[in-house]
């Protein structure tokens, strides 16, 4: 056999057998039981996006269920919306947990993590709707048992992680002053998301928000650029790129101590929904920075609002809850990828280099940041 034909062989049983390699180590890999409650009343597919970052994380690294020692299905293993087969009837159940039963699921579990709170809304269910205009609730908002279930959980110094959109519509006014008290923190009432177009004919685009802005500032909509949109009941801001917000306006940025004990890098590109709070007591671990320009900081200031916000808090005492400011969990991976060992280190196969780019997010902040947060915790529980 010819030598360059022998060695085309070797490398191609190399790359053959590195997949199977590495099934069999996640295989063997130390399984780790805990008991994890997951929460996501968002679920407008059957790709489950709210959640399913969270279940490759957690399948990834090993993390199953105590009683039976088998990974967490994304499918199944939560509580909140859930579409029914066949796909074409559009019908859908509920997966609810009863007032009743909250004492003793916060003595039998060990962690909670509330992914998306927000619902599901006409308009995302059924199809043939137009998809950018508000429409009635189906199911969904922080309720009075999701309350009591956090505030038990936080007086067990349990594990407890909650993200974007927990305050805002659709909960109402009373459940949320009590989960901002119950976290220490203050909502503003704003919210943002970075727009890579924000043409009105653009795919996807919000229209409603045409109808604020008209109202509020008794003009017509016309931009057409790259740019960040803050909403707060009837008020909108419109930052604009060039004008009012530079090339990478919404940017995720850590403390070098954060980033050293999580493996996060300094700065990232944010492009999802997020919303702005005073952080009081708590740590914080991350920041939303908004590039604006002087302009856009005289605009902000004249709302009361900083150009600087918390993206990641952790609560100062027994440091056990977390709330992330940002839609976090929104990326829609390959589940069969977390049974790899070592993928992360082909990480960069994944994703591409473009800023908006959400499987970048979830490469390199959102899976270092949740693992090193669940296995901080673990290593807590075997201690105990």
């Amino acid at each position: 056999m010819k030598k360059p034909l022998l060695i085309v062989i070797i490398i191609l049983v190399v790359l053959l057998a590195l997949p199977v390699i590495n099934l069999l180590r996640w295989t063997f890999q130390t399984k780790k039981p805990m008991d994890i409650f997951i929460v996501d009343k968002t679920v407008s597919s059957f790709e489950r996006e709210k959640h399913k970052s969270l279940n490759w994380v957690l399948t990834s690294d090993r993390f199953v269920k105590k009683e039976n020692k088998t990974s967490y299905s994304y499918t199944k293993d939560y509580y909140g919306f859930m579409p029914t087969r066949p796909k074409k009837a559009r019908t859908w159940d509920r997966n609810e947990y009863r007032l009743a039963n909250v004492i003793n699921i916060a003595d039998s579990i060990d962690a909670i993590y509330f992914t998306d709170t927000y619902g599901v809304f006409f308009n995302d269910w059924y199809q043939g709707i137009n998809k950018s205009r508000r429409s009635r609730k189906l199911y969904g908002a922080l309720n009075n048992t999701d309350n009591f279930l956090i505030k038990e959980m936080k007086d067990r110094n349990k594990l407890v992680i909650l993200e974007y959109n927990s305050f805002d519509y659709p909960t109402a006014e009373y459940d949320s002053y009590r989960i901002q008290e119950r976290l220490g923190i203050k909502y503003s009432g704003w919210t943002g998301k970075y727009f890579t177009s924000l043409d009105t004919l653009s795919e996807d685009f919000p229209v409603w928000m045409t109808a604020m802005y008209r109202k509020q500032y008794k003009k017509p909509w016309t931009f057409n650029k790259p740019g960040v949109v803050l909403l707060r009941d009837r008020s909108i801001i419109v930052l604009e790129q060039g004008t009012h917000v530079n090339e990478l306006p919404v940017q995720i940025v850590t403390d070098s101590a954060y980033c050293a004990k999580y493996n996060l890098p300094s700065s990232i590109p944010f492009g999802e929904w997020f919303d702005v709070i005073e952080p009081r007591e708590n740590i914080v671990i991350s920041r939303f920075n908004l590039g604006t320009t002087p302009l856009a900081d005289t605009l902000l200031l004249t709302y009361g609002l900083d150009n600087s916000f918390p993206a990641v808090i952790q609560d100062p005492a027994f440091q056990t809850t977390y709330y992330f400011s940002g839609d976090f969990t929104s990326a829609n991976l390959p589940m069969w990828t977390s049974r790899f060992k070592g993928a992360d280190k082909l990480k960069g196969i994944f994703y591409s280099k473009k800023p908006e780019d959400f499987r970048r997010f979830f490469w390199l902040y959102y899976k270092p940041l949740v693992s090193g947060i669940l296995n901080d915790y673990y290593s807590s529980l075997e201690e105990k």
